[in-house]
């Protein structure tokens, strides 16, 4: 099965840097993606946002190098959290966990800026709830 995302967005607030038991970095931060559309002869625009977690290397590189306001494409894969709140229901959240991190643009900035592309250590850490994709171990039906 493949659980691949690429998306394009603009950080709402600067990444939030912590550490797992382990010591591992990991970074969080929150994209804004705006999709407009036509309804009849009137623009119509709605916002989603994406939870975007990177660890390692990828964390720590992302810690310095983006803030609120830049443009991103981020890679990676989709994982759900579930949880029992205090009430005793299950909740869930989906979330991106980053591979790579391509800068497209810095905030107030005309087009584009020199490219940067920040990606993710080649070993998960320990504490990751699901392996990442292996395209060698899946067989495709057709």
């Amino acid at each position: 099965m493949l659980n691949r995302v690429i998306i394009i967005g603009r950080l709402t607030k600067d990444p939030v840097i912590r550490y797992l038991p382990s010591g591992t970095q990991v970074a969080e931060f929150v994209l804004a993606y705006n999709r407009r559309y036509m309804v009849g002869e009137e623009w119509k625009e709605e916002s989603h946002f994406f939870e975007v977690k990177a660890y390692g290397k990828l964390a720590d590189g992302l810690g310095t190098r983006i803030s609120k306001g830049y443009t991103v494409v981020v890679e990676g894969r989709l994982v759900q959290d579930r949880w029992t709140d205090k009430e005793g229901k299950v909740q869930s959240k989906v979330r991106i966990v980053a591979d790579s991190v391509r800068i497209i643009t810095k905030p107030k900035m005309e087009g584009p800026t020199e490219e940067v592309v920040l990606k993710e250590e080649e070993a998960f850490p320990e504490d990751l709830p699901e392996k990442p994709f292996n395209s060698e171990d899946d067989e495709i039906p057709f």
